[in-house]
């Protein structure tokens, strides 16, 4: 699919009120915050919720709850990916669990907090195949070209089912001061592009600090998706602080006006997320 896709990352794991006034924490505040995303294009929305601390949690009734505010909001046109980020805190256990009682439309997994070590395979692959049969679009977290390596791997074994897999290269995470650089999306794409066909493996980013913008102009021009938002980033191009997740967006758009891609449609956008064939 050549048509863009866009996602957004409204509030992450690890940010609060401190970091930004208008984060969006509460189901209600992310609903809005939805509303007004996907009125400037977004077509999905990556999802975190927070316990009564505002701490990181996998907890499955507030995904649903959220979930459902979200879609009373926008209508069911948005997609609405989980994710089972552990942030050093849950388990396989734990991650496996979440996404076995919220039934998601969309998922995003990073191998490597699923499948820690060769003992949690087994498990692991149970996951993705029940997620397989049950149409659930699956993305791949991807920090690294060795984590790429790993992935392509289980792919070939079997541990990780289907014909076409989406991934997610997260720029800036690991550098210092979570400075990102459009320079690190070029091992990635060599890498799939030695896979072969570019239907098999569809690609986003996303990219933290204050070249989010530019990073993710970078990967639509090279055929990536987009996921943006306050989880990654509070600045928009011109290094302005942005008042919301949605000026992020119109930001966004406004500078992708060089890349010529349509912007996707809901069933591209999903393809785009991991769903099965």
């Amino acid at each position: 699919m050549n048509d863009l896709a866009i996602m957004v990352a409204p509030n992450g794991a690890r940010k609060g009120l401190a970091d930004h006034p208008n984060l969006p924490i509460l189901p209600e505040a992310i609903a809005r915050e939805a509303a007004a995303c996907v009125a400037q294009g977004a077509r999905a929305i990556h999802l975190h919720v927070r316990d009564d601390a505002g701490k990181h949690t996998l907890d499955a009734a507030r995904y649903l709850a959220t979930t459902d505010a979200i879609k009373r909001a926008v209508g069911s046109d948005v997609i609405v990916q989980i994710t089972t980020e552990a942030v050093g805190i849950f388990s396989p256990t734990e991650q496996i669990a979440v996404v076995h009682a919220t039934v998601p439309e969309a998922v995003s997994i990073a191998t490597k907090e699923l499948i820690p070590d060769a003992s949690a395979e087994n498990v692991a692959a149970d996951l993705y195949r029940w997620a397989y049969a049950r149409r659930i679009a699956v993305q791949h977290i991807v920090y690294s070209v060795e984590e790429l390596d790993r992935l392509l791997g289980l792919i070939a074994r079997g541990i990780i089912p289907g014909h076409r897999h989406s991934l997610i290269f997260p720029l800036g995470r690991y550098v210092t001061n979570q400075e990102s650089d459009p320079a690190e999306l070029v091992p990635f794409v060599a890498k799939l592009k030695e896979q072969g066909s570019s239907s098999t493996f569809i690609w986003w980013a996303c990219a933290f600090g204050t070249a989010e913008t530019t990073s993710l102009v970078a990967a639509a021009a090279l055929g990536g998706h987009c996921r943006i938002g306050f989880e990654n980033s509070f600045l928009n191009a011109d290094g302005s602080l942005a008042a919301s997740n949605a000026e992020r967006v119109a930001d966004l758009q406004a500078s992708l006006r060089g890349v010529r891609r349509a912007p996707s449609s809901r069933a591209e956008a999903l393809i785009a997320l991991g769903k099965p064939g």
